[in-house]
């Protein structure tokens, strides 16, 4: 006995099928990779944890509003937050009454920063479970991260040295006036990194 095959339903107009892929296929490729680790390595930076990148990642979260904050160098094969401020209690508490470890290397495929500097434009997310490609983001489940608001380290030479940026346990109406504020506070960190470079300085 033949059975009828089931009937075909047409996707919705602009609807993007699940796909049998891992994480890391949603994280985009970093084609700019091995420039940016020269360029880092000239610039000394990427390697060590930066005191005054700490206290620059502290003033954004006081600007933001945010709980966490970073300045992030994308190195090979992950992200190292040179500079980072995170609250003094976790926001996100499990089960056994823990706080999950919010540390200074995260693989690639963990957050948005990534993504900011693939696409070398500010990235402003008001609620991330509104965009399917990052609402399955390991920091979502992991830390609880709703919203989030970055922009690329862009030098002189055009090298995206990494992001800076904010992310929150809320959602939250970022607006015009949070894509301006993260845009200008990456112009500014850019400006002191070049700076500090030309004159040998420390940041």
């Amino acid at each position: 006995m033949s059975h009828a095959p089931p009937p075909h339903h047409a996707a919705p107009p602009g609807y993007d099928p699940p796909r049998p892929a891992g994480r890391l296929l949603l994280t985009p490729e970093d084609t700019e990779a091995p420039a940016r680790v020269r360029r880092l390595r000239r610039l000394g930076l990427g390697e060590r944890v930066e005191p005054a990148l700490d206290v620059f990642a502290g003033r954004l979260a006081e600007v933001t509003g945010a709980p966490y904050a970073m300045v992030n160098f994308l190195v090979t094969n992950g992200q190292f937050f040179a500079g980072l401020h995170i609250p003094l209690f976790p926001p996100v508490v499990r089960a056994d009454g823990t706080g999950p470890e919010f540390g200074r290397v995260h693989p690639r495929d963990h957050g948005f920063c990534p993504h900011v500097a693939a696409r070398r434009r500010a990235l402003v997310l008001e609620d991330v479970r509104d965009y399917p490609r990052f609402a399955g983001n390991p920091v979502v489940d992991e830390f609880g991260i709703r919203s989030y608001l970055g922009a690329p380290l862009i030098d002189s030479t055009g090298t995206v040295l990494g992001t800076v940026g904010a992310a929150d346990v809320q959602p939250r109406p970022w607006g015009k006036a949070g894509l301006e504020t993260i845009k200008s506070t990456a112009a500014e960190l850019v400006g002191r990194i070049e700076r500090a470079a030309d004159d040998g300085l420390p940041l």
